[in-house]
């Protein structure tokens, strides 16, 4: 009985001090930054770009960190913060990327894409002289969490907050005034560390790699409300699913996301409007890279 009550607890000893060594160290350890760095990256298809670190920026009493990217993104739906923020920073809360522009840039893409696409189909039975205008508004918080400051296995923290409007203006001849509806979708990000893992990526084989999954949660809200459906006439908003690996003092060796559309999955099925497939999901995996140092040693795959 003593035997087993010392097992059980030397386990629980053993556990708890894992928890803790995982608790205390810094953010930084998976996010590494010095001059000249470099990452290359690989998707699926054989696709490749570059992240490359910079001289970083001074806005107000922030000292940011900098990156460029070759080659330069070229549609705003394929932007994903975590391989293309250009800049990010330090502080009390962990390491934050300056991107609130480009996810209103990226969101609205996205938005206007699957709205133009609505608008192709239902224009097909349109009455004569009829026409719909269509606005789009994003916002987004200017910091995007990325790791909190020390980590910690299966502790959620708040990644980031968001929000997008469709406003649609129906102009029909026979209407005495054009009917104007609104689709608001605030969409909150989370990010919680599942746990760790060995990677092997075209890079190398990395240990003690941080899995972290940011899941979006999104809520629709219509205007004007009267106009708002039940529950059960209207499919939930799509959903995001990313799944980043970090290894120690390199950073991001593999990326992983899943999406569906956000306006288009509202549309019940039974609507009888066709919609496009949903966005194949995506990975990109480290090919290549150096990370400098100050001595005459830099770290990099060979």
């Amino acid at each position: 009985m003593i035997k087993r009550v010392c097992t059980a607890t030397i386990l629980l000893f053993v556990l708890s001090f894992s928890v803790i060594l995982l608790g205390d160290e810094s953010s930084t350890k998976y996010f590494p930054y010095s001059l000249d760095s470099y990452w290359i990256y690989e998707d699926q298809d054989e696709n490749e770009f570059t992240r490359r670190a910079v001289e970083g920026e001074e806005i107000g009493d922030e000292v940011l960190s900098a990156f460029s990217y070759e080659p330069e993104l070229e549609n705003w739906q394929d932007y994903s913060c975590f391989l293309h923020a250009s800049l990010y920073k330090v502080n009390d809360d962990g390491i934050a990327l300056v991107v609130g522009d480009e996810i209103e840039k990226a969101l609205k893409a996205r938005l206007k894409y699957e709205a133009d696409s609505y608008l192709e189909v239902i224009m097909k039975d349109a009455p004569q002289g009829g026409s719909v205008d269509i606005d789009i508004i994003t916002e987004a918080q200017n910091d995007f969490l990325l790791l909190p400051d020390t980590v910690v296995e299966n502790e959620e923290w708040d990644v980031t907050e968001k929000k997008g409007a469709i406003k649609m203006k129906a102009n029909d001849p026979g209407m005495s005034e054009p009917f104007i509806m609104s689709f608001i979708f605030d969409i909150s990000e989370t990010g919680i560390v599942t746990g760790s893992e060995t990677v092997v990526v075209p890079a190398g084989t990395f240990e003690d790699c941080l899995k972290i999954e940011y899941r979006t949660e999104t809520t629709l809200s219509f205007f004007p409300i009267e106009f708002e459906p039940d529950d059960d006439e209207i499919e939930p908003a799509g959903e995001t699913v990313t799944t980043v690996w970090y290894a120690p003092n390199v950073g991001i060796v593999k990326y992983h996301q899943e999406r569906q559309h956000i306006f288009l999955e509202i549309i019940p099925e039974d609507a009888g409007i066709p919609k496009p497939e949903n966005p194949e999901p995506i990975t990109f995996e480290l090919k290549e890279y150096e990370i400098k140092t100050n001595g005459p040693d830099s770290e990099k795959s060979e």
